[in-house]
């Protein structure tokens, strides 16, 4: 109902983010604020996590799970023989993930600012290649709602994790996809091959325009974000069209300005970042006063929707 509504605002908590205290708050905050589709790191842990922060709300929860190459499913990590100490690093980090030039992977969602600010090539990644047959049964015996598949990397091991997926799940699947390996004719080719044995409207094509880039709430950086699902769009597909990757609060407007007949809107990076000082607290679940203050910020980005 909510995507046939064009009414899903989904929070991308990071499919790299395997903090469960942060998981907890942030669905607690946007479960309240109304948002009610949560995007998960394929973890039992961060499931369990998320259900306590729902509190009896109605919400649906998404994992996500990755192909070699994709961006969402690597961690960084720094050598120290190269590491100048110049902690650029560090401060760039949304995640606030790097303390004293050493990362806390649990935290790390693979965004590579830091890799983009360090001089001294002392930043590389290695991507987490998870074994399905291993992480999704028991999710699925936890309740999950829906099961992405992030396949935007140039590898072809999408095709046997993806039959994979279909073989064990029947509920609705999302493909998390951009142009940034793949031409526009190979991610729409893609994408028909994916759901030529699916029933129609059973699938969200997540359009990934620019991933994980939204820490800047202004037009231009979610401009790739409308482009690449205006991309979807034209090609007629039986398929939801998820805007993401530099979404913000201009996301909807710029989306309708242009036409895009979208039925979601994910929101990860910025989501996060503005209310990130009150999600730090310790007492944050506790302090009654904070987390109003918060949740006048998260119902506002919410209601842009």
């Amino acid at each position: 109902m909510l995507l046939d509504e064009g009414k899903c605002f989904k929070l991308v908590c990071g499919a790299g983010n395997e903090d469960a205290q942060e998981v907890e708050k942030l669905v607690a905050l946007y479960s309240k604020a109304g948002c009610k589709f949560f995007d998960l790191s394929a973890k039992p842990e961060i499931v369990e996590a998320a259900k306590r922060g729902l509190q009896e709300r109605e919400g649906y929860l998404c994992v996500s799970v990755g192909i070699k190459g994709d961006p969402h499913v690597r961690k960084a990590q720094i050598n120290y023989e190269k590491c100048a100490g110049c902690h650029k690093c560090e401060e760039i980090c949304p995640q606030k993930t790097i303390k004293h030039c050493k990362v806390k992977s649990a935290r790390c969602i693979g965004c590579g600012k830091c890799f983009e600010v360090c001089r001294h090539g002392a930043i590389s990644f290695v991507s987490e290649n998870k074994d399905l047959r291993e992480v999704l049964p028991e999710l699925i015996k936890l309740g999950i709602d829906c099961i992405e598949l992030h396949a935007m990397g140039e590898s072809d091991d999408w095709v046997e994790k993806w039959d994979y997926i279909n073989s064990v799940y029947d509920g609705i699947l999302s493909i998390c996809t951009a142009r940034g390996h793949l031409s526009e004719e190979k991610m729409i080719d893609r994408i028909k091959q994916m759901i030529k044995n699916r029933k129609p409207y059973t699938t969200i094509v997540q359009a990934d325009g620019f991933p994980m880039s939204g820490g800047r709430d202004d037009y231009k950086t979610t401009l790739q974000a409308v482009a690449t699902a205006e991309i979807v769009q034209n090609a007629k597909l039986p398929v939801y069209i998820m805007l993401s990757g530099g979404t913000n609060s201009k996301t909807a407007e710029l989306a309708k300005i242009c036409g895009i007949n979208y039925n979601g809107i994910a929101i990860g990076t910025y989501a996060r970042k503005i209310v990130s000082k009150y999600i730090e607290r310790e007492d944050f679940l506790r302090n009654e006063y904070v987390f109003n203050e918060a949740l006048k910020i998260a119902k506002a980005l919410v209601e842009t929707l």
